[in-house]
C-alpha cells in the first residue's frame, strides 16, 4: 500500500501534460483529499454543495460518482439542493442548526460537505459551519480548502482533472492501494 502523497504523484504523472500544474499543488490536494476518502471508507455520506457558477460541476459529480459499469461499491454522494430543494433559503445560524439536525437524523453514520465556489456565497456558510468540509474555494485562501482562480482559462478543466483524481483515490483507497491517511 502506498502513501497518498507518493501515490498522487504517480497518478499525476499518468495522465498527460496538461496536469502537471497538480504536482507542486499535491502538498495542499493531499492532506484534504485523504481526510474526504477517510470519511467516506468510514460511511460517512458526502453532501454536495456549489455556488452557481459551479453547479455545472455539481450536476456533473453526481453522474458521474456512481456511473454504471464501475468495479466499485456505490457511494453515498448527494447534491443538497435534491435532499433539501430548500437549501437555498437557508439564511441565517438557526436554519443551518434546523437544517444540520435532520441531516444528523437522516445519516447517523455522519456527513459532511464538499462545496465547490466562491466563500462567500450563501451556500458556503453552510458548508462552513461543518469543520469536516472539503472545500474547493474560488479566490480565496482558506485553511483546510483546495483553492482555485475562478478566472482562470482552464478553471473547468481543471475542476474535471480534480474530480477525476478525487475518484481514482477514492477506487485505489477502496481496494487498499493507497492509505489515504497523508
Amino acid at each position: 500500500m502506498k502513501d497518498l502523497l507518493s501515490w498522487t504523484l504517480e497518478a499525476i504523472r499518468a495522465e498527460d501534460a496538461a496536469m502537471s500544474w497538480m504536482e507542486e499543488r499535491r502538498y495542499d490536494w493531499a492532506p484534504i483529499a485523504g481526510n474526504a476518502v477517510s470519511k467516506i471508507l468510514a460511511g460517512q455520506t458526502l453532501l454536495l454543495l456549489s455556488d452557481e457558477n459551479n453547479r455545472w460541476f455539481e450536476r456533473y459529480v453526481i453522474s458521474r460518482i456512481n456511473r454504471p459499469g464501475q468495479q466499485r461499491p456505490l457511494l453515498p454522494f448527494y447534491a443538497c439542493s435534491a435532499l433539501y430543494p430548500a437549501v437555498d433559503a437557508i439564511r441565517n445560524d438557526q436554519d443551518i442548526d434546523l437544517f444540520f439536525d435532520l441531516l444528523s437524523l437522516s445519516y447517523p453514520q455522519g456527513f459532511f460537505f464538499w462545496y465547490i465556489g466562491k466563500a462567500d456565497h450563501p451556500r458556503a456558510r453552510i458548508a462552513l459551519r461543518n469543520e469536516e468540509s472539503l472545500l474547493w474555494v474560488m479566490d480565496e485562501e482558506m485553511a483546510n480548502s483546495f483553492t482555485l482562480r475562478s478566472l482562470d482559462e482552464q478553471i473547468d478543466i481543471k475542476l474535471l482533472q480534480l474530480f477525476r483524481l478525487f475518484d481514482k483515490t477514492i477506487s485505489a483507497a477502496l481496494f487498499a492501494e493507497v492509505d489515504p491517511g497523508v
